[in-house]
């Protein structure tokens, strides 16, 4: 009775580690883009920081940019082109005044973020092979739901990086 026991907890051991890896290391099972296939990644919250950003004129948004352990391996070693598996997201929210801080300087000079932007997610997924056509690079983007960009959205992301095709398409530098 006791080996069946420990069997069944081994199996289940077992099952749970399995799952765990599985989900650690794919992509989740929501929806995916249109075109390259990309879906959210699994925690990809608890990358890295590569760079922050104001983006000013109409986008006027604050963005984080973070990378898997494979895009900050590249970067820390000024590797290009980045390696196969590299992961690199953007995360963007509205830049708002903080009124808080505001009060405390006395005048307009802290900005903070507020809301999600329509393009909230951006993922580029490094596949040499599998996206030959667009320099190696996958592109995803999603509101802030999770729902994917429509086929239009992501038909305009290769054409916008190709003036950083010396840094293998990639606009941040890694701000260590």
């Amino acid at each position: 009775m006791k080996r069946i026991g420990f069997l069944l907890l081994a199996v289940a051991t077992l099952a749970g580690v399995v799952a765990y890896i599985a989900r650690a290391s794919g992509q989740s099972d929501g929806d995916a883009s249109p075109i390259y296939g990309v879906k959210i990644p699994a925690r990809y919250r608890d990358w890295r920081l590569i760079s922050v950003a104001h983006e000013a004129g109409n986008l006027n948004d604050l963005r984080a940019v973070l990378g898997n352990d494979v895009a900050i391996k590249a970067y820390r070693e000024g590797k290009l082109p980045f390696p196969d598996g590299t992961i690199i997201a953007r995360i963007a929210w509205a830049c708002v005044p903080s009124e808080e801080n505001n009060k405390v300087f006395g005048r307009e000079q802290s900005f903070v973020a507020g809301s999600a932007t329509a393009s909230y997610l951006q993922f580029m997924v490094k596949d040499s092979k599998k996206y030959a056509a667009t320099g190696g690079w996958g592109f995803a983007q999603f509101d802030k739901e999770g729902k994917a960009a429509d086929e239009a959205a992501l038909k305009t992301c290769f054409p916008c990086h190709v003036p950083a095709k010396d840094r293998d398409y990639i606009f941040t530098r890694y701000a260590p």
